[in-house]
């Protein structure tokens, strides 16, 4: 692949980080918001455990069901043009919450959620391939990583943003509900619903000003070459003749689900165990710290002093700890090691990624595309915990958690063989992992 950072000037480059960084920015806004949303739309739409966990099962299938029309979408519009369509579609999800919280209506939040997440499907399809191609593959992790930060930096605040106005006071509000006369426990409810529409109707007007920003900005296209035929080797006209790339978008479906798990389920979690609202809000926020920390980590090291490979293994297996730990403990010391799956999980998504798609060539949007339907881990993975989470067994949301086992070993064999399966021996130095 040609580093576009070598057709452009040291300025441009800069201005095309720095408007992917604010676009990383949304994406962390936007998708974080359900660990708000699952306690608030659970107490809203009086909801059962299994039920909540919808929220996450509506925005993440998006991914999945819109990811290859979305690869359509950006090879008539290309990248530029693209991302600001995302931004739009996002736009017309939020919107979708207005006549939601008026109606009080579940499945019109579902929509919501599932319209923005198409957004995200193409703005994801268009920047995560875009990062990677914008500077020489070996240093791709540290670039993702650097994004990894805005995109967390914004997940650290919209859950205490939008927690300090959804779920403010929750806890009496639910103590009392019960106490009600059902006229009375209707018009609670019913304005405990409306106090999500002023968010979004900000959030709409945000997100079609940054799509103007994006059309009007100075961000180049850029592109992916086809990998040079050498002599005696078969051109390659399929994508199941990269048996790596597959690997890595079963890596990354479960890596997905992981990370999911470890930041949406815990505000839940915190109030399972007991934990006042006050103090369980912050939650997701700690794991999303601990995230940052990692990133920042992977920025200092990789590929200086560690390639992204061995990184993605040893991380892999710090997930594996922290879960055992967490499932076997109780309180402050299970959600802190919670939490801490943040610092494990961070380098993933920056090292799966240049490791599955390096090499594709002429296929490396329609690879993106499939990559980005592998979030779908996001939606089923988690609803799988909700479901444990909601038995009757002592403990079973502590429990839960240990189907986080199986994501961190499937990671570990990618890491460790499934990266190199099917590559070019070249090819696996220069995406700067080890032979």
């Amino acid at each position: 692949m040609m580093a576009a950072s070598q057709n452009g000037n040291r300025k441009d480059y800069t201005i095309a980080i720095t408007i992917i960084g604010i676009l990383f920015f949304i994406f962390g806004f936007v998708t974080w918001l359900n660990a708000t949303l699952i306690p608030y739309l659970r107490t809203a739409c009086e909801l059962t455990s299994f039920e909540s966990y919808l929220v996450t099962f509506a925005f993440y299938i998006s991914y999945f069901v819109m990811a290859l029309p979305s690869s359509k979408v950006l090879q008539w519009t290309g990248f530029k043009k693209g991302m600001s369509v995302g931004l739009i579609i996002m736009a017309a999800g939020a919107l979708i919450f207005i006549p939601a919280a008026i109606t009080r209506t579940y499945i019109w939040f579902l929509l919501g959620l599932f319209v923005q997440g198409t957004g995200l499907a193409i703005l994801q399809t268009a920047s995560n391939p875009y990062v990677t191609i914008l500077g020489p593959i070996e240093s791709a992790a540290k670039r993702i990583s650097i994004m990894g930060v805005a995109n967390k930096f914004a997940g650290i605040l919209s859950p205490v943003i939008f927690g300090s106005i959804l779920l403010k006071n929750i806890g009496k509000f639910n103590d009392r509900l019960d106490s009600l006369p059902v006229a009375d426990k209707v018009v609670a409810l019913d304005q405990l619903a409306h106090k999500v529409i002023m968010p979004y109707v900000v959030m709409t007007i945000v997100l079609v000003l940054l799509a103007l920003l994006i059309i009007f900005s100075p961000l180049p296209e850029v592109e992916a070459e086809e990998d040079e035929i050498k002599e005696n080797e078969v051109k390659k006209n399929s994508l199941f003749q990269f048996p790596y790339f597959w690997l890595g978008v079963i890596a990354l479906f479960f890596y997905v689900g992981a990370e999911v798990i470890a930041v949406d389920t815990l505000i839940n979690y915190g109030l399972s165990l007991g934990f006042d609202i006050k103090v369980a809000k912050y939650f997701s926020s700690l794991t999303l710290i601990a995230m940052i920390i990692g990133y920042i980590v992977g920025i200092i090291t990789i590929p200086k002093y560690i390639s992204q490979q061995k990184a993605l293994k040893y991380f892999a297996v710090l997930g594996l700890i922290f879960t055992i730990v967490a499932v076997f403990t109780h309180g402050y010391t299970s959600v802190f090691f919670v939490a801490l799956l943040g610092f494990a999980n961070s380098i993933m998504w920056p090292s799966i990624w240049p490791l599955a798609i390096h090499g594709l060539g002429k296929f490396i949007k329609i690879g993106s595309a499939i990559m980005i339907m592998a979030i779908a881990g996001g939606a089923l993975i988690p609803l799988l915990y909700g479901y444990l989470a909601g038995l009757p067994a002592k403990y079973s949301s502590t429990h839960a958690y240990a189907i986080l086992i199986v994501p961190y070993l499937v990671i570990f064999f990618f890491a460790t063989y499934g990266y190199k399966v099917g590559r070019k021996k070249e090819s696996l130095s220069m995406t700067g992992s080890d032979n």
